[in-house]
């Protein structure tokens, strides 16, 4: 019999030895196991822990396209999931996989859920997480949008730019920090005012390794390389950590053919007429010949 029919003939005998386990894969790879069991479990290459004191609700399923949810709570500590942890975004999106397991045979097994981390909240040393499953991504819209700027992601598989080339990005570190979310680096001259505007900041060490923030602002001021975040990272860096800077795009027709030579992958439609031109109607001071708007 295959582990579910095991399973199933065991739940039948009426006194069963049931738990369940939780396995989270953050995208990094790392792999966190979980029981409710009083005593600790392997499985599936996992060693699954009885003291991270984690609980689930009632997991909501259905034969239709709507969206299997649970929820799942648990305690914070640092050697399972910590606030530091869920502050850095590190769980954000994390594959999890649920099973209901015979403790006394773990080979007796099926798996009652397959899905992600959702929302993630945490306060009074406790965390609480949303789990949604397999079918949240049919909720996303997909197909392309006719709009003058790109939609594509500087650097991914549409956009084809390699932002690890040093034309293009830029390891350095953290000389003083300023008001929040304002941070001052070694003076860059190479790179002119504003190449790293609507780019990406990455921290490299310290505490809040992994960390990414959007660039606001990009300028030499006084001797330093000064950029300001859209929003200041959730764990403050420290002066001396390392940082990544990557290149920002505006998504606009003229940058993608002057600043990364990219035009041949530009994914807009820059002469797509806007909303003023919809809008307007024919006046003698303009020509109105029916003649191309763009030469």
């Amino acid at each position: 019999m295959s582990a579910k029919d095991e399973l199933i003939a065991h739940l039948a005998t009426g006194a069963t030895t049931t738990c369940r386990a939780w396995q989270v894969t953050r995208k990094d790879g790392k792999i966190f196991g979980f029981t409710d069991h009083d005593r600790e479990l392997a499985f599936e290459g996992t060693q699954f822990k009885a003291d991270s004191g984690l609980t689930a609700s009632s997991l909501q399923q259905s034969t239709g396209m709507a969206v299997d949810n649970t929820e799942v709570v648990g305690a914070l500590s640092d050697n399972a999931i910590s606030e530091i942890d869920i502050k850095a975004g590190r769980f954000d999106g994390a594959r999890v996989v649920i099973w209901l397991v015979n403790w006394q045979n773990v080979e007796e097994k099926i798996v009652r859920f397959r899905g992600t981390f959702g929302e993630i909240q945490w306060s009074d040393g406790q965390f609480r997480v949303e789990l949604r499953g397999l079918t949240e991504g049919l909720n996303q819209t997909r197909g392309r949008v006719y709009q003058a700027t790109c939609p594509a992601i500087l650097g991914d598989s549409e956009c084809r730019i390699v932002l690890d080339q040093p034309a293009y990005s830029l390891e350095t570190t953290i000389k003083r920090i300023g008001k929040r979310g304002e941070y001052f680096l070694p003076s860059q001259l190479a790179f002119s005012d504003r190449w790293f505007e609507l780019g990406r900041v990455q921290l490299l060490s310290g505490i809040a390794e992994g960390l990414v923030a959007a660039i606001r602002i990009d300028q030499e001021d006084q001797g330093y390389r000064r950029i300001e975040l859209m929003a200041d990272f959730e764990i403050a860096p420290e002066v001396g950590d390392s940082i990544l800077l990557r290149a920002g795009c505006d998504k606009l027709a003229a940058t993608c053919r002057t600043k990364f030579g990219n035009f041949l992958n530009f994914r807009g439609f820059p002469h797509v007429p806007g909303t003023d031109w919809m809008a307007s109607y024919p006046v003698a001071t303009q020509v109105n010949n029916g003649s191309s708007r763009f030469k």
